[in-house]
């Protein structure tokens, strides 16, 4: 259905008509007459005028109708009714950039290994609500909950490590899921956090959010990322290190306790995914029945054809101009000529 989103600008149509009219009157009123100029000059003019005042009416309405917003609505679309409510919780402190996840056979940093996993898993949640929470130094609300997956999955793609800083600020990205959730009537109110860390930043301690998340019925499931053994060279040859030493398994297992959750471990993709599982498990929760109308703008044609008319007034205007500096000489009667 073609419709517009502002019909209220419409009304400004007829303000060129009213002031055409008002010169026209003035015009004739007044007679002017131009030294020079022959009255065929004045009927190519007067011609002249009336079709330009044609074009310039023609591209004022075109104008217009742009501003107005014309929308093309198609046929309504019913959202599920039924769905879970999941917050993500993506660590993006300095640590994640150690390279020491392997996806299709290629070492990446855990970020990277985040975002394809993640992204995927956001990809098959269809009917449920994400949202997005990054941090570090502190946590920052990047998406809230929405059924819009593809924007979720743009904002993690688009997220950096190093973004909001260096450390790690689990504390507060529990205390601000708990609060997005308070505005949730019916949910199931599930935390996935992903961290390779232990708390060092923010204001809030994790076992206190995680009481009041436990008070609030937030279920919390915690992952922590990052390999167990790796080997790196060094002069001395090769040595076998632990890149997740500072990972706080401990405090990570009493989060998800304390919340009735779980802790996975994901040293891989395939450990990753395990959290996956666990969420289908989820009852979904029921909902009011949602719909929603797909729109797309249209206001681009009648601004191009808008632009392609005063092209056309331009090249007028130079055809005018160039035909009274250089007028048509007229033909002169021959007479008899006396000697």
């Amino acid at each position: 259905m073609l419709t517009v989103a502002w019909p209220l600008a419409l009304i400004l149509l007829p303000l060129p008509f009213i002031f055409w009219r008002r010169q026209t009157v003035q015009a004739e009123g007044g007679r002017l007459q131009l030294p020079g100029i022959s009255q065929t000059g004045k009927a190519n003019i007067t011609s002249h005028s009336r079709q330009s005042s044609k074009r310039y009416w023609l591209m004022w309405s075109l104008l217009v109708l742009a501003i107005a917003r014309p929308q093309w609505l198609g046929d309504p679309i019913e959202l599920p009714s039924q769905g879970r409510d999941l917050m993500l919780a993506v660590d993006l402190s300095g640590s994640m950039q150690i390279e020491d996840m392997v996806i299709n056979g290629k070492v990446v940093d855990r970020f990277t290994l985040i975002q394809h996993v993640v992204s995927e898993f956001i990809e098959r949640r269809k009917g449920d609500r994400i949202g997005l929470i990054l941090f570090a130094d502190h946590a920052y609300l990047q998406a809230p909950l929405t059924q819009d997956r593809r924007s979720v999955a743009q904002f993690l793609k688009e997220a950096q490590i190093g973004l909001v800083g260096k450390q790690t600020a689990i504390g507060e990205s529990i205390a601000l899921a708990v609060k997005r959730f308070d505005k949730m009537d019916e949910s199931n109110r599930v935390l996935i956090l992903l961290t390779d860390g232990s708390n060092n930043a923010g204001n809030i301690d994790p076992e206190q959010a995680a009481q009041i998340a436990a008070n609030r019925k937030v279920t919390i499931y915690t992952v922590g990322v990052g390999a167990d053994v790796m080997e790196r060279r060094t002069l001395f040859g090769r040595e076998r290190v632990n890149p997740s030493m500072d990972l706080d398994e401990n405090q990570l297992k009493h989060i998800a306790d304390v919340t009735h959750g779980r802790y996975f471990r994901a040293r891989n993709s395939q450990e990753l995914e395990q959290i996956y599982q666990e969420i289908d498990k989820l009852e979904p929760v029921s909902r009011d029945q949602l719909s929603y109308r797909p729109q797309a703008e249209l206001f681009y044609w009648p601004l191009a054809l808008a632009l392609l008319t005063s092209i056309w007034i331009a090249l007028g205007q130079l055809s005018l101009f160039s035909r009274t500096k250089n007028p048509v000489p007229s033909a002169t009667p021959r007479g008899d000529v006396r000697q």
